[in-house]
């Protein structure tokens, strides 16, 4: 009899912790905080490095499309980054069947406002249908590219194994071999 019971109470917290999460996720009123930062890729190489800066005073902003048709169903206002590059959004509401994007909107850096190509917008899954409890959601850095690379970004790229050991023309550089 004391099994029984037991196992009556457990299905029943199960049941009640299925229906309070359900709760949750009807929430209108629930919020997340998104969290991202915006750098200068002083490199043109479309990721970030060392030597990259943050940029102050870009302008972000958050769409969420609906998952089927594409259309925007919600958006955010334009939001300015900090000295450190970085911003928050808050955003109400679940959007489980939405898709979430953070998109660059403007650099006020006139040598560093070219969009990479890969970092312009970045994926943030806003509901809690997903397991994740929290409310702050980190998106990917975002990054302009500068209009030239600087000159340190030979021996930075070098250091991180991504430098070629040849010349302009394809030759092999001098003191280097790359035959077997």
């Amino acid at each position: 009899m004391a099994k029984v019971q037991q196992i009556t109470l457990v299905s029943l917290a199960i049941c009640l912790s299925t229906l309070l999460g359900f709760a949750a996720a009807a929430n209108p009123e629930e919020k997340f905080i998104v969290e991202g930062r915006v750098y200068c890729d002083t490199c043109r190489v479309e990721f970030e490095t060392k030597i990259s800066q943050p940029i102050k005073g870009a302008s972000v902003k958050l769409e969420c499309r609906n998952i089927t048709n594409e259309k925007i169903v919600s958006h955010s206002q334009d939001v300015v980054t900090d000295e450190a590059g970085g911003y928050k959004i808050e955003v109400k509401g679940d959007h489980e069947d939405e898709i979430c994007e953070v998109s660059l909107v403007k650099s006020p850096r006139a040598d560093c406002n070219e969009p990479t190509e890969v970092w312009r917008k970045a994926r943030v899954v806003l509901t809690k249908a997903d397991g994740v409890t929290g409310i702050y959601r980190f998106a990917n850095n975002l990054g302009y590219m500068k209009k030239e690379a600087l000159p340190e970004c030979k021996k930075v790229l070098t250091e991180m194994g991504y430098f070629e050991l040849q010349d302009e023309i394809g030759e092999e550089a001098e003191g280097h071999s790359t035959a077997p």
